[in-house]
């Protein structure tokens, strides 16, 4: 479950501002999104703690979709309800569209160039290194996690075992390991309440 706002927290303040932060957003996220997204609702705009980001990320993922549209959607309704949901979502991709109806009209006559497409392939290149900037970025975030240092490196360990040497298919490390993190993560909670005068 997303974590809940601390009373002194930032938070967006119109729903215009709420649609133009996701416009800016989706228009800097050429090829991924992740670096783009925590730089801006945790780092500028602090919406978001790390922890908070964390959370809420792992439970856009899990959801069906796109995950920052995952996120988009619960952020706008965490702060003004099912409008903002819209508000967020439509300023996600609203102005994205066009310009990829655009890109999509000229990259069809330059398709074939080697150069775009050696390009793209540096582009790729980038995306990646941001996910890993970004990823690294948010470890220290994992100190604090319920779950315990050790177990997080160790399902870490797993996931990567499981997905980049077996090929196992995503959803059965998901329901397989993130099932146990689950189950793990409820234990340590139920016995931190238990424990606490």
């Amino acid at each position: 479950m997303p974590a809940t706002l601390a009373p002194t927290q930032p938070r967006p303040q119109t729903l215009h501002e709420l649609f133009w932060t996701f416009t800016k957003l989706a228009l800097q996220g050429f090829g991924g999104v992740l670096a783009v997204v925590q730089r801006e609702l945790v780092d500028k705009k602090r919406w978001l703690t790390r922890e908070q980001f964390v959370e809420d990320w792992a439970v856009a993922q899990v959801l069906p979709g796109p995950n920052v549209v995952n996120l988009s959607l619960m952020i706008g309704d965490r702060y003004f309800g099912l409008r903002g949901a819209l508000i967020a979502l439509a300023g996600l991709v609203t102005l994205p569209l066009g310009v990829v109806l655009a890109l999509a009209v000229l990259f069809a006559g330059v398709s074939d160039d080697a150069q775009v497409q050696g390009a793209l392939r540096g582009m790729s290149a980038v995306a990646a290194g941001l996910i890993a900037a970004t990823g690294l970025k948010l470890f220290s975030s994992l100190r604090k996690n319920v779950l315990g240092a050790p177990v997080v490196w160790l399902l870490l360990a797993l996931t990567f075992i499981a997905i980049a040497i077996f090929r196992l298919p995503l959803a059965w490390v998901l329901l397989g390991l993130g099932g146990t993190a689950t189950l793990w993560a409820c234990r340590q909670l139920r016995c931190a309440s238990e424990n606490s005068p």
